[in-house]
């Protein structure tokens, strides 16, 4: 299938769904798209509410003794949400769509990042899993600390603060930004 086609069908699927319902529909989508801002807009455009940044396809190991592919499920980590904070960043206010991030939040200051790009809401699936569904509490604590500390009366007020329509140097987020971070990089850091 060619990128077009595949982007095609879910700008459909998305349009049939809303001529089928009015609440709101929140479309998960995964990285790999050729046009990912084009991609977001039609779809916006097509009748989505929100979109959630991104699925994490599965994907098989090799068992080199037994030469088999097995499944293989890593569970995210705080890393994992640098690609989804860049996107999310990038396209706020830019499309008029809300966003969700999923991958890679784990901590009240995970939470933060994800906000300050754009989100409006920030899932926790891997830290759930990981730490009990008590880690909620610690999370939510940590993040009224927070807010409390940097005398923020609202996630609101800090949403999308940090994308890159609201930051002093927008390049930070685009490709050019990659020799100015290769240049910046020290061993073991």
């Amino acid at each position: 299938m060619t990128s077009d086609y595949v982007s095609n069908m879910y700008v459909e699927l998305v349009k049939e769904i809303r001529k089928e319902v009015t609440i709101p529909l929140a479309v998960k989508i995964g990285p790999y798209f050729s046009s990912l801002p084009n991609v977001a807009k039609r779809l916006a455009e097509a009748g989505a509410n929100a979109l959630v940044f991104f699925n994490r396809f599965y994907q098989p190991d090799f068992d080199l003794d037994n030469l088999e592919v097995v499944p293989h499920i890593n569970l995210s980590t705080s890393s994992t949400l640098l690609l989804r904070l860049r996107w999310v960043a990038i396209l706020y206010g830019r499309i008029p769509i809300d966003f969700a991030i999923t991958g890679g939040v784990h901590t009240a200051e995970d939470v933060v990042k994800s906000m300050m790009a754009g989100a409006k809401v920030a899932m926790m699936t891997s830290a759930l899993l990981k730490f009990g569904i008590p880690h909620l509490s610690t999370v939510l604590k940590k993040l009224e600390q927070w807010l409390n500390e940097h005398e923020y009366d609202s996630i609101e007020i800090m949403q999308g603060s940090m994308s890159q329509k609201s930051v002093n140097e927008p390049a930070a987020f685009e490709r050019a930004n990659y020799m100015h971070a290769l240049t910046r990089y020290t061993a073991g850091s």
